[in-house]
């Protein structure tokens, strides 16, 4: 299997909200609304696409300025396609868009809590969020 790592790709609301729903991002996501999700991925400025031919398997989301640094908002791998390294692409092509000293945060899923240590991320205790109504 040849995954193919895309920045341009044209995507498909419904394809996107697929495979969010495929991993367990989905159960912390707005994925009963395609107009937010639609504006999620239009006012991203870093969106990288992992695609098994014609099949959208994986989306790195991110928010950056491009120097200091860059929100991964999101990182979904299908759950059929996970611990392929897939993931790890989409991180190093995210980074591959900024600075070379650009600096990567994120929040992490529960279920990744273990997963980012292995990438070389550091936990800090002193993120914040004030949630939406989603």
């Amino acid at each position: 299997m040849t995954i193919e790592y895309r920045t341009d790709a044209a995507l498909d609301v419904d394809q996107v909200i697929a495979l969010y729903k495929s991993s367990t991002l989905g159960a912390r996501r707005p994925v009963d609304k395609p107009d937010v999700f639609q504006g999620m991925i239009a006012n991203a400025n870093i969106v990288i696409t992992a695609w098994d031919k014609e099949k959208l398997v994986g989306i790195a989301r991110a928010l950056s300025d491009l120097v200091y640094v860059t929100y991964l908002a999101d990182l979904v791998v299908h759950e059929n396609y996970q611990q392929q390294g897939i993931g790890k692409q989409l991180i190093d092509l995210t980074q591959a868009q900024a600075a070379p000293d650009c600096m990567l945060v994120l929040l992490s899923a529960p279920q990744a809590n273990d997963y980012y240590p292995k990438l070389g991320f550091t936990h800090n205790p002193r993120a914040w969020m004030l949630k939406s109504n989603y």
